[in-house]
């Protein structure tokens, strides 16, 4: 069974979508300046040390609480 996660959607353009399939792990960033970028990943740790290499407090534009409350969105998962 496929258990889908919206981990954020500003608009019909712009969303990081997540899929998980047992122990595989499919992240889906759809961007209206790159298109779809698709992620496969076979375990939670390595989904979560992309993450925190993704969304570092350098590379993350936004303010921290939504930075976090993205990090705790995928923790969820």
């Amino acid at each position: 069974m496929i258990k889908k996660h919206q981990i954020y959607k500003k608009d019909k353009w712009n969303m990081m979508n997540v899929e998980v399939n047992g122990r595989h792990i499919i992240l889906r960033e759809i961007s209206d300046q790159w298109g779809e970028d698709t992620h496969d990943f076979l375990s939670r740790p390595a989904l979560m040390d992309w993450v925190n290499k993704r969304f570092s407090p350098e590379n993350f534009k936004g303010s921290e609480e939504e930075r976090k409350e993205m990090i705790e969105k995928f923790k969820e998962i």
